[in-house]
């Protein structure tokens, strides 16, 4: 975002629109690791909420993790993007995830003088979750399924979001850890793209904003400038099917997919280390990552892009 008056008053109509909807923006570990993007991000959100906007910020540290564990001497597996979690990788997860992390990200929450709250998925019974199954799995798409036991890796049930509300309610923004547990308490490490997704769902959210460290969906993985700028369920499938969507990228699409599907407006993948990407994704047409909508929103947006003096919602 520019501080010229013009780009101000282009961003007004999206401020009324968007004044009391809920956004749930997801920042990974990349973004998160790396002090003045991280402050550069939650200096967006503090904005985003001073405008009347109420954000729930949801954060992953995978890379923290790795980092840890094989300061440990632990040896970090990953299979078809997800971590597999032993009973020592779980306690990493809880130290980097639910400690260091997220009071580095409250702490810059203060510095910009807003008031945020940690919590995890346990807090309050947020997040319900099981413990994933054995399954079949493809390590790449193409190559031969292999059976795969991720250990203390949670696949989520129910969200509650009556801690998130709560704390929303009070003008604070809640940083959600990726942790969550079952109705025993026993904890769970759980895929941060799809906490964010279920608690967008929960909350009906008006976005869902997955922050990372790429441009977002490229139609040639080798090609930054390939960007797809908007796209719709039925364009993802085709992406699915002719296998380009891998590694990291898949959850975050599926976590889009599933928002979608449960009655979340309009998803995002934006690239964090670009200052203002946030700003930019929510207050000007023409936005900076991919977006992710249900055919009828593409074409309501297409139409903007037609008629650039309407504002789509």
């Amino acid at each position: 975002m520019t501080d010229s008056p013009l780009m101000l008053k282009q961003a007004i109509p999206y401020i009324r629109m968007y004044k009391g909807k809920i956004f749930v923006v997801k920042v990974g570990g990349r973004v998160v690791g790396r002090k003045e993007m991280l402050d550069a991000l939650v200096e967006d959100v503090c904005l985003l909420q001073q405008v009347g906007i109420r954000v729930v910020l949801v954060h992953g540290g995978g890379n923290q993790a790795t980092e840890l564990a094989k300061k440990l001497g632990l040896e970090p597996e990953i299979v078809a993007g997800r971590r597999v979690t032993d009973a020592e990788t779980l306690e990493v997860a809880k130290m980097v995830y639910g400690g260091t992390l997220n009071i580095d990200i409250l702490s810059s929450f203060r510095a910009h003088h807003t008031p945020a709250v940690g919590v995890s998925g346990v807090d309050a019974g947020l997040v319900t979750a099981h413990r994933r199954p054995k399954r079949m799995v493809e390590p790449a798409p193409g190559q031969a399924a292999v059976e795969v036991d991720y250990g203390f890796v949670g696949d989520i049930d129910n969200v509650d979001p009556k801690v998130l509300l709560t704390l929303l309610d009070a003008g604070m923004t809640p940083v959600v850890s990726c942790l969550g547990a079952d109705t025993e308490g026993n904890i769970f490490n759980i895929n941060a793209d799809s906490i964010a997704e279920s608690i967008a769902r929960a909350l009906k959210a008006e976005k869902l904003v997955i922050v990372t460290d790429t441009e977002g969906l490229l139609k040639d993985v080798g090609n930054p400038s390939s960007l797809v700028s908007y796209t719709d369920l039925e364009e993802i499938d085709i992406f699915k099917k002719a296998g380009r969507l891998t590694g990291g990228m898949l959850p975050k699409i599926d976590a889009c997919v599933r928002a979608l599907q449960g009655g979340v407006r309009r998803t995002h993948i934006i690239n964090g280390l670009k200052p203002g990407a946030l700003l930019r994704e929510t207050f000007t047409n023409a936005g900076c990552g991919t977006m992710i909508v249900e055919k009828r929103e593409k074409q309501a947006y297409q139409a903007v892009e037609l008629a650039p003096e309407t504002v789509a919602a």
